[in-house]
């Protein structure tokens, strides 16, 4: 079976409310900045496009990015909350795809491979127009969905945005049952960076041993 075409909308465009002054998306990761490592993943996976909806502390995170193959898209309503930067990202797409990424800027413990399982499990789905992966009963990120969708997407005057789209097609919606944790996890607070650094240099240790 041909794989899903598919184009991606990076969020990155939060206040960071709950970091206590730092920007999260700036934060170091073995060296790069946590939205480079993120959307460097994203990158791998080859999709048709890449979309990063921008908002606060903008000019800095298209610093960070210099010199990957994205576009930027700036919300003017980032203020408002998320759902406006999925319907801003959408509405900015170009390229002709089957398939949509909503992918959060901050889930560092996604690997390229993770992100292709959703894509492969989006294709062979047996049933609806929605992914969204799961893990131990609690739903993760990032969420697929079929490009036939966007209009309503964008479109969502009060509410726009994914969470309005799995409510009001929960017939449509397919959950992929995860072997691991890595699409729950986010980084919101000083201890979820902690904790994200200690898994990541975990992981660096385990392939230096088997090396």
């Amino acid at each position: 079976m041909t794989s899903a075409r598919f184009s991606v909308v990076v969020l990155a465009a939060g206040l960071s409310t709950r970091m206590e002054g730092r920007h999260k998306l700036l934060l170091p990761i073995c060296g790069e900045p946590v939205v480079r490592r993120v959307v460097r993943a994203i990158g791998a996976t080859k999709p048709q496009e890449i979309v990063v909806v921008t908002g606060f502390n903008e000019h800095a995170v298209v610093e960070a990015l210099d010199g990957f193959d994205v576009r930027f898209q700036h919300n003017a309503r980032y203020r408002e909350g998320q759902p406006t930067s999925v319907a801003a990202g959408v509405a900015a797409l170009q390229a002709p795809c089957d398939a949509v990424m909503i992918c959060l800027a901050d889930q560092v413990l996604i690997e390229t491979a993770d992100y292709r399982e959703l894509i492969d499990a989006y294709t062979m789905m047996p049933h609806g127009s929605i992914l969204v992966p799961m893990f131990d009963g609690t739903r993760g990120n990032p969420v697929v969905f079929s490009s036939s969708h966007c209009p309503e997407v964008v479109g969502g005057r009060m509410n726009p945005g994914c969470r309005k789209l799995i409510a009001g097609h929960g017939d449509e919606v397919f959950f992929h049952a995860a072997a691991h944790d890595r699409f729950c996890v986010d980084m919101d607070t000083p201890a979820d960076y902690l904790d994200v650094i200690a898994r990541v240099e975990r992981g660096v240790r385990l392939m230096a041993k088997g090396g």
